[in-house]
């Protein structure tokens, strides 16, 4: 049986990146096939001697029927494709409509459902959209994020698929000054760690470098946070493999996700794969 992932989202949120991410690690990617043709789509698939293994559906206005129409259909082709013991997974990419509107404004296109106004357009798609979201095996906040940061989200959650039936962990690093993450299921604030920002021969340097790193884990109450957090990490995410969940993210925050959170990401990073668990880590503001 071959694998589907159907990527969706808000439109303007990045789904033509992801797309073309899957498509450079060898997803068979269909874009925006007819609702009533994707169920037949699979069924060929399947065919005995189809090569195809791993097809992404990027899924948003369908061709042939309206936007709000083809959206209204898309938990019924979840269902349907699952049905056909298939695994199914759902990648949604999101933003919030302060970022959405400012990409409609600063590319002139023309929203998918604009019968009214970009704004209340957002707000009908978001809506349509809510049970599929919920749905969501991975959700991706591109808000914050540029194309290449797209990528290479995408690129860790789908570019190593040998482990495909584990759970993908991932650990994120963040500035609070610039939003909490929409995209995690776990979040740790580490700002009650002294800040390098306010030692000048620190500063220029981040968490990634190693005087910030080495300033970070010598701190006393650093040590005992990582092994309380690796404790209870280590502890749950069987629990959530159990369950069946595909993707755990874990995010940990400082004021401007430039320093504490950099090097305690890259820390606990190192004790998961310590652990045997197979992680990936990413810095959402670490350039900023």
């Amino acid at each position: 049986m071959s694998e589907f992932l159907v990527v969706t989202g808000m439109s303007g949120a990045g789904r033509s990146t992801a797309a073309a991410s899957l498509e450079d690690l060898g997803w068979f990617v269909i874009d925006n096939l007819p609702a009533a043709l994707i169920v037949n789509m699979a069924d060929m698939v399947n065919l005995p001697g189809a090569e195809i293994e791993r097809v992404a559906l990027v899924i948003g206005r369908g061709s042939g029927s309206t936007g709000s129409d083809y959206l209204d259909d898309l938990p019924g082709l979840l269902e349907a494709l699952a049905a056909n013991s298939n695994r199914v997974r759902v990648l949604f990419l999101d933003a919030s409509d302060d970022v959405l509107i400012r990409r409609y404004e600063g590319t002139r296109r023309r929203h998918p459902l604009a019968a009214r106004g970009v704004e209340e357009s957002i707000a009908d798609e978001r809506r349509l959209l809510g049970p599929v979201r919920e749905r969501a095996d991975l959700l991706i906040d591109t808000g914050e994020l540029n194309t290449n940061q797209l990528r290479t989200r995408v690129l860790e959650a789908f570019g190593d698929e040998g482990g495909a039936s584990s759970m993908r962990t991932s650990v994120v690093s963040f500035g609070y000054k610039f939003g909490l993450p929409l995209d995690v299921d776990v979040v740790f604030d580490c700002r009650f760690l002294p800040n390098p920002f306010w030692l000048e021969e620190l500063r220029p340097f981040s968490g990634l470098d190693a005087p910030v790193r080495e300033y970070v884990l010598a701190q006393p109450e650093t040590k005992e946070f990582l092994d309380k957090v690796d404790g209870l990490l280590t502890g749950i995410i069987p629990s959530f493999e159990r369950e069946g969940k595909s993707y755990l993210t874990i995010a940990l925050g400082c004021t401007g996700g430039r320093h504490r959170s950099v090097a305690l990401a890259e820390a606990l990073g190192e004790r998961f794969r310590g652990h045997g668990t197979a992680v990936s880590v990413f810095h959402r503001d670490v350039e900023r």
